[in-house]
């Protein structure tokens, strides 16, 4: 589960981790109240005005702009709140048609001289994720932060430290100084990271993330090391432990399709491809989708019905599938252990009366408990069902349907 930026720094706070404070607004009624509790809290002088959406690359779709004046956060919050703003990030990326803003973050300026006059900043690019090959979390890390670290990732490899953090000796002092020290920080700077490298990493353990990234993890011209952005994911398995995060869920930011195949208790996730998949359990759909793959065909999803699908589930999952429009055909792939085989015919055949026309072929393989009433209740539905019993019987039928 991905968290908003203002959500993230919020989380990041409370385990002691500095950051960029800020105010959100979700509408501009709010905005002179949101700009003197900023002031207040932080007597800043200029301010940035920052798009609240689950992408990366917000600056150069033009969702981040820095407000020199009470005038200025007026014209930057009116032009992004509300605005479609694509990123390479967003579907479709800069040539998509991009994500709704439904809400801002007017921030505080932490880019300001040191106290001769000074312009001392340095950002930085942080970040703490698992790594499943070494099957240890990493801290990664580099001096080249900003806009364009993926270029930097590319072009410069070198410029990319990695530490790897010991699962059960778990993160040591001298691996946050390795931190500090190849970042080129020294005297207050070099401290205050060793800190931060500590801090980011209880937040990363104590929220059960999966990724915790700030790019720009800034170097302030005063020495200070602060989350100038933070990017949170959370672990989905962990969130039953953590009902305080799981509440910050924004379902508007999630695929609609995702958001309802959850709501009946499907495991599904959208891909670009021509087959459909219905199927129970996780292994079993990788599997399906492999055979799809092999027999020419492209998967246009993963979706697990679960165990303890009914004919109502299986209805559901035929909707959700049907409307993705690039699908041309549709491959139910049921083995009946737990799930009754004549459950998921009957879920078929009601959809087929209930949807109405459906114009893609579907080809079934069922097998397991109670089939032999599966293939009885569809042969006498009289639909235009193809009937598979190996997975290489139902491979052939989908390189005859799609083409």
């Amino acid at each position: 589960m991905n968290l908003h930026e203002y959500q993230a720094k919020e989380l990041l706070s409370k385990y002691n981790v500095p950051i960029q404070r800020g105010v959100m607004v979700d509408n501009l009624d709010n905005l002179d109240a949101a700009y003197k509790q900023l002031q207040d809290e932080t007597n800043t002088g200029w301010c940035v005005v920052k798009a609240q959406i689950h992408a990366g690359g917000r600056g150069k779709g033009g969702g981040v702009k820095l407000a020199k004046s009470k005038e200025d956060l007026k014209l930057h919050a009116g032009n992004i709140l509300g605005m479609m703003l694509k990123t390479p990030q967003t579907p479709g990326g800069m040539d998509g048609e991009g994500k709704l803003v439904r809400k801002i973050l007017i921030t505080e300026d932490v880019y300001y001289p040191n106290a001769d006059g000074e312009m001392d900043t340095n950002e930085l690019y942080y970040s703490i994720l698992l790594d499943r090959a070494k099957k240890a979390n990493v801290i990664v890390y580099s001096t080249e932060g900003g806009m364009n670290i993926e270029e930097v990732a590319e072009e410069t490899p070198h410029l990319v430290h990695k530490e790897y953090i010991h699962p059960h000796l778990g993160l040591q002092a001298y691996q946050a100084r390795n931190i500090a020290t190849n970042l080129g920080l020294k005297g207050d700077a070099f401290k205050a990271m060793v800190k931060f490298v500590f801090a980011t990493y209880n937040a990363f353990i104590g929220a059960d993330a999966s990724l915790i990234e700030i790019n720009p993890c800034l170097k302030t011209s005063d020495n200070k090391i602060v989350a100038a952005d933070s990017k949170v994911s959370l672990d989905d398995n962990a969130l039953i432990r953590h009902k305080d995060l799981a509440a910050l869920r924004d379902v508007t930011e999630e695929d609609p399709t995702e958001v309802e195949a959850g709501e009946h208790g499907l495991s599904f996730v959208k891909l670009d491809g021509n087959v459909g998949c219905m199927v129970n359990g996780a292994g079993l759909a990788m599997a399906t989708m492999d055979i799809i793959k092999f027999s020419g065909g492209e998967p246009a999803n993963f979706l697990d019905v679960g165990g303890t699908a009914d004919a109502a589930r299986v209805e559901a999952a035929f909707r959700i599938i049907l409307r993705d429009k690039g699908v041309k055909a549709i491959l139910i792939n049921i083995f009946g252990g737990i799930v009754r085989c004549d459950r998921v015919a009957q879920g078929v055949v009601d959809a087929y009366k209930n949807i109405g026309d459906i114009s893609v072929p579907i080809i079934v393989r069922l097998q397991g408990t109670n089939a032999d009433l599966a293939k009885e209740l569809i042969d006498k539905s009289g639909l235009d069902v193809h009937s598979a019993i190996t997975l290489q019987e139902a491979a052939d039928l989908v390189t005859k349907v799609v083409g």
